[in-house]
């Protein structure tokens, strides 16, 4: 038993091994075949409901992409321009931020000096002004030179022609095959085993599409609500911001801390004062509200299971190893593994290395008390 044991985990081992290497080998090209199947998975409960009917099932794939990929068509042209003007308009005044920054913070540094008796003032100052001219310079490379770049970098400009062809075209063959697909891979699975890699599948699906389908509507509609908020304030990019906040929200808290910071700082810089700061602060705190107690509960619900951090080492670590592929299947992973080690526990608490262990130290602790 011990060496079959040994055996399935080797396999096991290897098979994650191998997984991760086609990874490697093949992530420059992998990038519209995983959205393409992730955008299939996020409209498969869509899928469903409609093949109930007498359409054929590539006709309804057609249909349900063509309103899908038009959504995303409109709601770019129409959030694009005003984002990208903001960007532009961020960059420009940013040495000035810094500045107003440093005239802030230099009685506070000379507090420190008197105290600790070294010139640090200036080479503070140094510092800050040479870094925020690289963050200048670096965005500015961004806005005003990435369409040079994409002229001069054909493989950058193929790449992107590329996945914006493939993934529709992928995500209309996955929709379309998806049952086949799903039958092709129960009748591999062991016979013996069937029933434990269904529930496990199960949970695993559960957490994905709670993350997937129910954290992205949650983005997107905190997105649009920080938007509109921001910008009715008066905030100066707070139209920017605003979705900046949202696509982080994917991560939970993560977008609404981060859009809290720079919405108090611009605020603050742009008013100084003390009440317009904290109606900015309120328009995030009343969308944390707003997440936790309206949108979460109905979107996603209890089913997701994955911890922002988690979520955060997961995405980080993905993007170190694999980039932009290695974010993308973060969190499958990050959901598989979660679920695996819940497994691994479960099966380790029932074992008779477990409940031996206990055994033996409820008779200590019986002995224990007997003294």
């Amino acid at each position: 038993m011990a060496l079959t044991n040994a055996a399935k985990a080797g396999f096991w081992a290897g098979f994650f091994l191998l997984f991760i290497g086609f990874l490697w080998v093949f992530n420059s090209i992998l990038t519209p075949f995983i959205l393409g199947i992730a955008i299939a998975y996020l409209l498969d409960p869509v899928m469903r409901k409609f093949s109930r009917k007498q359409v054929p099932r590539w006709a309804t794939s057609l249909i349900i992409l063509t309103l899908f990929f038009g959504f995303l068509l409109l709601m770019f042209v129409l959030l694009a321009p005003m984002a990208f003007r903001q960007a532009q308009m961020l960059i420009e005044q940013m040495p000035n931020y810094i500045q107003n920054l440093l005239d802030y913070i230099n009685p506070y540094l000379i507090w420190i000096q008197d105290r600790v008796g070294e010139d640090y003032i200036e080479q503070i100052n140094e510092y800050l002004k040479g870094n925020a001219g690289k963050v200048v310079g670096v965005t500015g490379g961004i806005t005003g030179g990435i369409v040079g770049g994409l002229a001069t970098g054909g493989k950058v400009l193929a790449e992107m022609a590329t996945t914006l062809a493939l993934t529709p075209l992928i995500a209309f063959f996955m929709m379309t095959e998806w049952p086949n697909i799903t039958r092709w891979v129960e009748s591999l699975y062991p016979r013996q085993h069937a029933p434990v890699i269904r529930s496990l599948l199960r949970q695993i699906d559960a957490k994905l599409s709670g993350f997937i389908r129910g954290q992205l509507t949650v983005a997107f509609t905190l997105g649009v609500i920080y938007a509109i908020a921001l910008s009715v304030a008066g905030l100066n990019y707070g139209f920017l911001i605003g979705l900046g906040a949202g696509i982080f929200s994917i991560i939970p808290l993560v977008g609404s801390t981060l859009g809290l910071v720079a919405g108090i700082a611009v605020s603050w810089f742009q008013a100084g004062d003390i009440v317009y700061t904290s109606i900015i602060a309120a328009i995030f705190m009343a969308g944390q509200f707003i997440e936790g107690n309206f949108l979460a509960p109905k979107m996603v619900g209890d089913s997701v299971g994955l911890h922002p951090l988690w979520i955060i080492f997961a995405l980080l670590a993905g993007g170190s190893l694999l980039g932009i592929v290695g974010m993308l299947v973060a969190v499958p992973v990050a959901a598989l593994i979660g679920v695996l080690v819940g497994f691994a526990i479960q099966q380790y608490k029932a074992s008779p290395l477990y409940l031996k262990e206990t055994e033996n130290s409820q008779i200590i602790l019986e002995d224990n008390v007997n003294v």
